[in-house]
């Protein structure tokens, strides 16, 4: 809307938001203020038309009000005409009209004007209208507790056909106050493609005090890349202030797409007292429009006009909506692009180049470029896959049951086997016929009609456009899927899936976004790119039979500009294949299970968890603990094993964890079971801070073991109104919220900017498969990372639960992978403390895996008898107690119960057996005793007997018999202790004596004793 700068223009307003004077037109004070001018004017001069306007009082109780007539400039003159009775207060006029005011009736707009009747409309851009205000805070504090961004430059900036919001993380409001005679209505018209904003829209009263809205009236939900939303709010009457605010969240380095505001229409004010002129670039032919209409390409109006100008032919052109004519400059090299032409009658093709229509420039001035000729005439592409050549310029697809790989003629598919229906397009000489391409921009419609790619033989590649910000767009419609005869019967979750091989090549901001739109309700961005892109593959898997309609949108930089400067930079996409389309054509034919194994037999759908036996073509099922492949069933390997710790459903479709796990180590089987771990848990990360101070958190809520393989944890913005109705509903036709094994959101704090509530956005999956449970480190490539938590000097190993999202982002083209640790510590409860790594506080330390400790008294393993040992006590009484307790530390739960104590009967030792072993160990220590005694004899005796020996001469002469006789000091009761067997006397005496000739000689020696003879 025109923005008035002269002051009747701006009492147009008045009565209804501005509302100038009204201390002295109020009801009874109206007739005194007029009498106080009066008598202060009475030598002024008489009051002309010219001089004064009308304006209606405020309306009384009874509905009723004054019309009164207020002077330009007060004291300037005398003699204003006398208020007069006005309309009713709900009075209004019809669109088209405005209220003339001096006869209180309703007129038609002049042609080059328009009137709304009961409303305005503001679509001019060029600057804030009047008013309007743009209110820039920045209620959120780093770390430090202080401001950490300056947000006096961030504003709401126009740029002639829309109104665009800040790019930074300051929130910014645009405020307009509105006075409403009678209930109304605004409606705008937005574009919101970014959930980094959060964007919503709310209502006060004159008290500042928040109108009750609900989640949908207040929320904006997001737009898609290219298109324009509309959101209406009913107003109530009197005072509303409107306000539009954004908060920009930047968590890494990207920068947020601004929003968008095209136009504002508010409804319901009393009545308007002159008509609006078009703005600049539009009309209106007629007397009493409701709206302008632009000016087509290559004419222009200025303001107020009832027809366009055109432009000078051959030297101007000018845009849709132009204000004026511009110069048309020299051809560039950015004014022309190449294409490939259809193939012709012979097979043939070439390479030719086109200017850019609208042609915008002259070819006949200095520094002029020509178009370079056109290529050679070159050999066509081949037919794509599915589809043939029949001899003619075009392919055509393949009959039904038949295939071809393109080059060859269809043929039907060998007994036993079905086509594998699909596209498969990698040949790009003409555009597919469920393909389509078409240029948009949302400032202007420079580039509608123009093609936003261009085929070009072994690739699509993006056109020129009309400016840089144009979005190019490719769209590929898929009716639905169809699986497999063989597979029909399956319970799997895939029902097709595509997949295409692109490469951008760009030198600014250029973005690629990958787009679906499930039965024409709404297009959610599956994924984009950012920059320069090498080639790479990229695969969307669909988990929902429906029609479906895919979109590559792609911009070269978001900036609003109205030049190409970077016409170079482009995205080629090299093929795009989709399988089990419901309209498509068959590269292949693959095996199908047979009725039976008779010639002619038909193909059948095969049960849940059944695969087709490769020798027989047969339905077999798949072994236990086994799921079937999401895209093939023919073979035994089809059927692929599940991970440690889990086990296949009934139908083969997916494998789980019942919450259980055993493990053994040598010879010791610990069983867990983690049942109490099994409801979702959830756990809130931060506070973080961005890199310009504002608060986050990362929020997760995990669902260990699911409910059989169906992910129970859910997380969902809340921006948008998403109620629990909602989600009971059909919850895939919702793109804000993710049902999955471990999820993340982030969460704004409401006392961090401001917000009446917490705001949770940007959620995502992080786990959609279970891989398995095991005390191992790793499985299928992932690392649970251990030396990220502290060690533990529990004897019970952790368990980990490995979790795989296989979706394909930018940052992480693998996908995602979750670890979740579950520890032993009996000093926990049992469900516990779910937490991360003081290494990695965001959860995950390079953004594609996530590792969780769960510690709690849960994760020990079962009791069982080897966790606790027995104790008996003392005989008492005649009774023995035995006790048991557990080992320490208790590292179980659960299992077996510790025995109770066991008391068993016990005989006491009597006195007499006391008494005898008494006795018996006496008699054993004299015997001892004794022994020791009499061997200490001998070995006195032969100690003499050998000194005797010794002595002896060497004729073997033994000594004089005195001799013999026993020496001073000896003892006189030792006695020579005869034996007529040989001793160990006797033994010395005869090794000394053999040394001697062997002489020997008997000696009688006298005793007291009988006689013996002792040989030497």
């Amino acid at each position: 809307m025109e923005q008035r700068k002269h002051s009747k223009g701006q009492r147009v307003f008045s009565a209804y938001y501005l509302m100038p004077y009204s201390v002295c037109i109020r009801s009874g004070l109206v007739i005194l203020c007029l009498l106080q001018w009066t008598a202060a004017a009475r030598d002024l001069p008489q009051c002309k038309e010219t001089d004064y306007y009308f304006e209606y009082t405020e309306c009384d109780s009874t509905g009723s009000r004054w019309r009164v007539a207020i002077p330009h400039n007060l004291g300037s003159c005398t003699g204003l005409p006398d208020p007069v009775s006005g309309t009713d207060c709900t009075f209004s006029c019809e669109a088209g009209e405005f209220l003339e005011m001096s006869a209180q009736q309703c007129t038609q707009c002049a042609a080059g004007t328009y009137s709304l009747g009961s409303g305005i409309r503001f679509d001019e851009w060029d600057d804030i209208p009047l008013g309007f205000t743009s209110l820039a805070t920045y209620m959120d504090s780093g770390p430090s507790g202080e401001d950490s961004l300056t947000c006096s430059n961030s504003s709401w900036v126009p740029q002639g056909n829309y109104l665009e919001s800040n790019r930074d993380e300051c929130t910014v409001s645009l405020i307009y106050a509105v006075h409403l005679k009678k209930q109304g209505s605004i409606s705008f018209v937005y574009q919101y493609v970014d959930n980094n904003i959060f964007f919503e829209f709310f209502i006060q009263n004159d008290q500042c005090q928040e109108m009750d809205q609900t989640s949908d009236q207040k929320w904006i939900k997001l737009t898609n890349n290219g298109e324009w939303g509309t959101h209406t709010v009913d107003l109530k009457s009197g005072t509303n202030i409107l306000y539009w605010r954004t908060t920009g969240i930047l968590l890494g380095a990207k920068i947020v797409k601004p929003v968008l505001l095209k136009s504002i229409q508010i409804d319901g004010v009393a009545y308007t007292s002159e008509c609006f002129p078009c703005k600049p670039g539009s009309f209106s032919r007629t007397p009493g429009s409701s709206s302008c209409e632009l000016c087509p390409r290559n004419t222009y109006s200025g303001k107020g006009a009832s027809s366009c100008t055109p432009c000078h032919k051959e030297a101007q052109y000018a845009p849709e909506g132009s204000a004026e004519c511009r110069e048309k400059p020299a051809c560039s090299e950015k004014d022309y692009f190449q294409i490939h032409t259809p193939c012709d009658s012979e097979g043939k093709t070439q390479i030719i180049y086109k200017w850019i229509e609208p042609k915008i420039c002259v070819e006949n001035v200095t520094g002029a470029v020509e178009l370079p000729p056109s290529g050679e005439r070159e050999p066509c592409p081949p037919c794509n896959p599915g589809f043939y050549n029949n001899d003619s310029a075009t392919c055509s697809p393949c009959p039904l049951g038949t295939y071809s790989d393109g080059v060859k003629a269809c043929q039907k598919c060998p007994a036993g086997t079905e086509p594998a229906l699909g596209y498969d397009y990698r040949w790009w000489n003409v555009l597919p016929a469920n393909m389509k391409t078409s240029c948009f921009n949302v400032g202007n419609s420079k580039c509608d009609g123009m093609n936003g790619w261009e085929v070009a033989g072994d690739h699509i590649r993006s056109g020129a456009g009309g400016s840089d910000n144009d979005y190019l767009i490719l769209n590929l419609r898929v009716p639905g899927f169809k699986l497999p005869t063989s597979v029909s019967g399956s319970s799997g979750s895939e029902f097709g899936r595509i997949t295409f091989v692109f490469e951008t090549i760009c030198s600014a901001d250029c973005e690629l976004y990958f787009m679906m739109d499930i039965n024409r309700k709404s297009t959610s961005v599956v994924e984009s790119w950012e920059g320069r892109k090498e080639r790479q593959s990229y695969t969307h898997i669909m988990t929902k039979n429906a029609s479906v309609s895919y979109t590559w949108a792609f911009q070269r930089t978001n900036q609003a500009q109205d030049i190409r400067q970077y016409v170079n930079d482009i995205v080629k996409i090299y093929s795009i294949t989709v399988t089990n389309a419901l309209d498509g054509v068959a590269s292949s034919c693959h095996a199908c299970a047979l009725m039976s194994q008779q010639s002619g037999s038909s193909c059948v759908p095969c049960p849940a968890g059944h695969y087709i036996d490769k020798d027989t073509n047969q339905c077999r099922e798949c072994p236990p603990d086994t799921y079937l492949s999401g895209h093939q069933i023919y073979g035994r390997e089809a059927c692929l094993p599940c991970g440690p710790g889990s086990r296949s459903n009934k139908e083969h479709s997916v494998c789980f964890s019942d919450c259980s796990f055993s493990y053994t180590d040598q010879n010791r089987t610990l069983t867990y079971d983690f049942n109490q771990l099994g409801p979702v848990g959830s756990v809130m990360l931060g506070p973080s801070f961005t890199s310009k101070g504002t608060k986050y958190f990362h929020f997760f809520n995990i669902s260990l073991c699911g409910q059989e393989g169906k992910r129970a944890a859910v997380c969902t913005d809340n921006v948008t109104d998403l109620s629990n109705k909602d989600l009971q509903t059909d919850s895939g036709e919702f793109v804000n919220y993710v049902e999955t094994f471990v999820c993340q959101s982030t969460i704004i704090p409401s006392d961090g900017r401001g917000f009446r509530m917490a705001l949770s956005s940007q959620s995502i999956s992080l786990a959609d498969t279970f891989l398995g449970a095991t005390v191992e480190s790793s499985l299928s490539g992932i690392s649970a990372s251990p030396d990220i938590f502290p060690e533990t000097s529990k004897k019970v190993p952790d368990v980990n639960f490995f979790y795989r999202s296989p979706q394909a982002t930018s940052s992480c083209d693998k996908g995602r992978n979750t670890v979740i640790t579950l520890r032993c510590n009996p000093e926990k409860t049992n469900r516990g403390e779910l937490g991360v790594s003081s290494k990695c506080p965001a959860g995950t330390c390079d953004g594609c895996t996530f590792n969780f400790l769960w510690e709690s008294a849960t994760s020990c393993p079962r009791c069982t008898e080897s966790d606790y040992h027995e104790i008996e006590g003392a005989c008492k009484g005649g009774v023995q107690e035995t006790l048991y307790v557990w080992n320490e530390p208790k590292l179980c739960t659960k299992g077996v119960s510790l025995p109770g104590n066991k008391s068993a009967p016990c005989e006491a030792i009597d006195f007499w057996l006391k008494m005898g072993a008494g006795l018996g160990a006496f008699t054993a220590v004299l015997l001892v005793s004794l022994t020791c005694y009499f061997w200490k004899k001998n070995k006195k005796l032969e100690y003499k007997y050998s000194r005797l020996v010794m002595t002896a001469n060497k004729e073997c002469e033994l000594p004089a018999a005195d001799s013999c006789a026993i020496m001073e000091g000896e003892d006189q009761e030792d006695e020579v202790v005869y034996s007529s067997k040989p001793s160990l006397l006797g033994k010395l005496k005869s090794i000394a004596t053999k040394g001697n000739g062997e002489c020997s000689e008997s000696v009688q020696l006298k005793s007291s004793k009988p006689e013996r003879w002792v040989w030497g």
